[in-house]
């Protein structure tokens, strides 16, 4: 693959001068000192909110630093209070390829919450890309115990408390799912401090997950089957699907429903006692 360069760098220049001018020193919490010939940022503002020199940040104004990096043409967006289509062009002129997606970290959106509610007889919850808990329904505790709650996450259980052995039948299968999701999930937020912490508890506590780290598994988890033991719905058959959320949080939706009858008769005797309902035919 050829490296990423400068495809454009008049329209760079012409871009970072006009992005620059629309920018008010209150607007990014520095002092308006004296009276300005020009409106904006000057160069040396910007320079010092992105934490590059003055020198550097006039040459690529210029179109004269060659490829700049990622992550400082990241801090420049930053320090222009460019948006998220405005960083994206950024990339795009200044090194000819498109920046990495950015997480925008979000809780669980009030229309998410009401969806899970909606679906009483139906285990659902929402996950964020580090497997912690944002929201359920009541229909999920029912299924996995009063121990599944928001702010929990999901992976550490798995592999770090006996009975999700015994829990989960398929456990192999299951848990490295969870170890290739792991992965592709650091491969896109690398700098995440909570998940690299995950990774790195798992990876002390659990031998399987450090063995099937480190044969770099690979995988994105979307739906499939799988066989529980419930201590009282007995053995359960069950689909899985998981869906995501669109609005660049990298949250999922994920969602338990019977894969046969007897699951089906099971889960909802499970459901029923938890919630109260009543069962219609």
């Amino acid at each position: 693959m050829p490296a990423p360069r400068a495809t454009n760098r008049p329209e760079l220049s012409a871009f970072l001068r006009a992005m620059r001018s629309r920018v008010r020193p209150a607007d990014v919490g520095l002092p308006q000192l004296g009276q300005r010939r020009t409106p904006g940022l000057r160069r040396q503002e910007v320079a010092q909110l992105a934490a590059a020199s003055i020198d550097w940040y006039i040459r690529l104004e210029q179109g004269r630093v060659g490829v700049p990096g990622t992550a400082v043409l990241d801090a420049v967006a930053e320090a222009l209070n460019l948006s998220e289509a405005e960083r994206h062009h950024l990339h795009l002129i200044a090194r000819g390829e498109a920046p990495l997606p950015r997480h925008v970290p979000a809780p669980a959106s009030e229309s998410l919450r009401t969806l899970l509610q909606s679906m009483p007889s139906t285990p659902a919850w929402i996950l964020d890309f580090r497997f912690d808990v944002l929201a359920h329904n009541t229909a999920a505790v029912a299924l996995f115990g009063p121990g599944f709650a928001v702010g929990t996450n999901t992976a550490e259980p798995l592999f770090c408390d006996p009975g999700a052995r015994d829990f989960q039948l398929d456990w192999n299968r299951i848990a490295r799912e969870h170890v290739g999701n792991l992965r592709a999930n650091l491969a896109r937020h690398p700098d995440d401090p909570r998940l690299k912490a995950l990774v790195t508890g798992l990876r002390q506590e659990s031998r399987d997950f450090a063995v099937w780290w480190d044969d770099q598994t690979v995988q994105e988890r979307t739906n499939g089957t799988k066989r529980v033991m419930h201590p009282i719905g007995g053995v359960m058959t069950l689909c899985y699907d998981v869906l995501a959320v669109q609005d660049g949080s990298e949250q999922r939706l994920s969602v338990i429903t019977p894969a046969d009858a007897d699951a089906d008769n099971a889960l909802r005797s499970l459901i029923f006692r938890q919630t109260k309902l009543r069962a219609v035919n």
